[in-house]
């Protein structure tokens, strides 16, 4: 992008957010078949969730349907849901915690911008309880005894 585009560090925008989601790495997991798109947005599924989920001995969790989280909140709301949102693994929480305030809101703007939510993502399982969808097993490495 062209030094004269980008946008300023406070631009709460839509355009700045498509780029956000992309670094940032949202559509990896909360877009359907980004993966497999080598990386193409297919707009009726982004940000729509995923069923696949990722399994491990904390249970099986899904990346959420984004669109469905900001339908239900104001702007504000979700500023505030995503600075002190605290999710299971694989999602890194903390990185969208960091985020300047602007990016939340620009964020918000461009899920709001997609159109409607579609269905929800699959449900979190428990530990021990089979997934009904495909899954990514996920094992923490294991600590050699000393």
């Amino acid at each position: 992008m062209p030094s004269s585009q980008l946008l300023a560090a406070d631009e709460v925008s839509v355009e700045g957010c498509l780029y956000i989601s992309i670094i940032g790495g949202c559509h990896f997991c909360h877009t359907e078949g980004y993966r497999e798109a080598e990386g193409k947005i297919d707009t009726e599924k982004a940000l729509k969730g995923s069923s696949v989920g990722w399994r491990s001995p904390w249970g099986t969790t899904y990346a959420s349907n984004l669109r469905e989280s900001a339908r239900v909140y104001t702007e504000d709301k979700w500023v505030d849901y995503l600075k002190n949102r605290f999710t299971m693994p694989p999602m890194p929480w903390y990185q969208v915690q960091a985020m300047a305030e602007s990016d939340m809101r620009s964020l918000y703007l461009y899920i709001k911008s997609l159109g409607a939510p579609g269905d929800a993502a699959p449900r979190s399982r428990p530990p021990g309880k089979e997934p009904r969808t495909p899954y990514v097993p996920l094992e923490p490495p294991q600590t050699p005894r000393k």
